[in-house]
């Protein structure tokens, strides 16, 4: 079955859409890359975003305007990967939406919520749309993240040792192989915001690190953003913008207004380093497979790799055939592919809930939904092979 996964991730620079032919055989799911398209917001639908997340006051006006122009704006990513990656052959969309509010009080996950209607999907591809994956599991009585962990330990299960898959987006979270998972910390959200406002938006991120590398970490303001009790407090647990965001970083630097951005983005970019390689030793991980944005910052990657030593060996996902830019996308690919079967995406260990779930909410396409046989949940794919190397961006 050749499925799109659709995925905008915390940063919500753009909307990557991955194709898979998945093939379940057993309890071997095998997944082949076709590509990943990768298309940006226009600026003034990511501006109106920005200005509706937290800490920022909004209207179910501007959420149900950003609801409908997010939901067209996946529709048309959707589309073309269809045209371009599948031939017109798809037969499923999985949209992960856009995640604006992520509720959770006293360590408890109580609500979230993702937009971008997946009726427009529907629409404008035709096929069926499994959206709103994360709420189901919340209301199980887990955080509702990482959901990718299913995914994670299926494919990362007949790897030597212990392996960690760690995503670096805007927050960044981990999987380990005993299936413990949470949110580390951020991952790029804090850098990305000292970076649009010290460039006045002409920059949103630290292109290639460059100017995490122009400067010097101090340790005095590390070791006062390390004291952020979200760091110490049990797995499982998850976080966000709602926490780590540009008002929350201005509290944190009071005292040290005079340092030049350099040394900021140095700070926060070893901040992400240090969380991140705390939690890998936590899990005990032998190594780590790395996805998301921030592997293609050179200064995140060679300070996560000074914290963790030559003992623990940090490579990308790509090394193992999932693209680290698509494999996020890729893995709600797998999860929509699984709800249309009627099997779990997810595990009560990594989220904390109850039991396991199907996750989502389907919206049938033009011609309804094409139910295939449901799979018992015995049978579920425990493995998941990626076949080949291939899908690159276009």
């Amino acid at each position: 079955m050749r499925v799109i996964g659709l995925m905008s991730g915390t940063s919500y620079d753009a909307i990557d859409a991955a194709a898979a032919d998945l093939t379940l055989d057993g309890d071997r799911l095998t997944l082949t890359p076709l590509g990943l398209i990768t298309r940006g917001y226009d600026e003034g639908l990511r501006a109106s975003l920005a200005a509706a997340l937290p800490p920022a006051p909004t209207t179910l006006a501007d959420i149900c305007r950003l609801d409908t122009a997010i939901g067209r704006a996946f529709a048309a990513a959707a589309v073309e990967a269809d045209r371009e990656l599948c031939d017109g052959q798809a037969r499923l969309v999985a949209s992960h939406g856009q995640t604006v509010y992520h509720w959770v009080e006293d360590g408890q996950a109580h609500g979230t919520l993702q937009i971008g209607q997946p009726a427009w999907i529907a629409e404008a591809t035709g096929l069926p749309v499994v959206a709103d994956f994360r709420p189901r599991d919340i209301a199980a009585g887990g955080q509702g993240a990482p959901l990718v962990s299913l995914v994670d330990r299926m494919w990362l299960r007949d790897r030597p040792g212990t392996p960690a898959a760690l995503n670096l987006g805007g927050i960044a979270n981990i999987t380990a192989a005993d299936g413990t998972a949470f949110d580390t910390g951020p991952a790029n959200a804090l850098v990305d915001a000292v970076v649009a406002e010290a460039t006045g938006d002409r920059l949103t991120y630290d292109l290639d690190g460059e100017i995490a590398l122009r400067g010097t970490v101090h340790q005095d303001l590390l070791d006062r953003l390390l004291a952020e009790p979200y760091y110490a407090r049990p797995a499982p647990k998850t976080t966000g913008k709602e926490l780590f965001h540009l008002p929350y970083l201005r509290t944190a630097l009071k005292g040290y207004e005079a340092l030049p951005t350099e040394d900021v983005v140095a700070t926060l970019t070893r901040l992400t380093a240090r969380t991140v390689a705390d939690a890998v030793r936590s899990v005990r991980a032998s190594e780590v497979v790395a996805s998301g944005g921030g592997t293609r910052n050179p200064a995140l990657m060679a300070f996560l790799r000074a914290e963790l030593g030559v003992g623990v060996p940090v490579r990308t996902s790509d090394e193992l055939g999932l693209p680290a830019a698509a494999k996020e996308a890729y893995a709600f690919a797998v999860l929509g592919f699984l709800t249309l079967h009627g099997l779990p995406g997810t595990v009560p260990a990594s989220t904390g809930a109850r039991h396991a779930s199907v996750l989502g909410s389907i919206t049938p396409g033009r011609r309804g939904t094409p139910w295939p046989e449901t799979v018992p949940e015995k049978a579920a794919p425990t493995r998941l092979v990626v076949d080949g190397h291939g899908g690159g961006t276009r």
